[in-house]
């Protein structure tokens, strides 16, 4: 189960991936007051990624978005609006040690894609 997946937006291709505040429950805390956090993803062929998450200094809407590391990873994958991303925090019980995984899937063009009642189904894998 994905702890964060979505569709990428205009933003998420040109800029930075805004995520979703639930999202930061699954990050590294945010100790001190710090307002941004480092933390390294493996994707599906196992390249280390190290994305920096970043929240909003003042306000009560933290506003997370991850910015350092986002663009590589976008440019390496050759991603596009309406691709999708999904983050996966997982926990080694017996080591308590904790690592993540970054997917990437293209959008299936549409004459290649399977249609069920006019609607495209599926992405393929990065």
């Amino acid at each position: 189960m994905a702890n964060f997946s979505k569709f990428l937006s205009e933003t998420d291709v040109k800029r930075r991936l805004t995520v979703p505040m639930k999202f930061l429950k699954s990050l590294p805390s945010f100790n001190g007051g710090r307002h941004a956090v480092e933390f390294e993803a493996r994707d599906e062929r196992g390249k280390a990624w190290t994305f920096q998450c970043s929240i909003r200094r003042r306000g009560q809407y933290p506003k997370p978005v991850i910015t350092r590391g986002w663009m590589a990873f976008i440019n390496s994958k050759k991603l596009k609006m309406g691709d999708r991303v999904s983050f996966f925090k997982y926990e080694n019980r017996a080591t308590a040690e904790t690592f993540y995984e970054v997917r990437a899937e293209k959008a299936i063009k549409a004459e290649k894609a399977i249609k069920i009642f006019g609607a495209i189904i599926g992405y393929a894998p990065c």
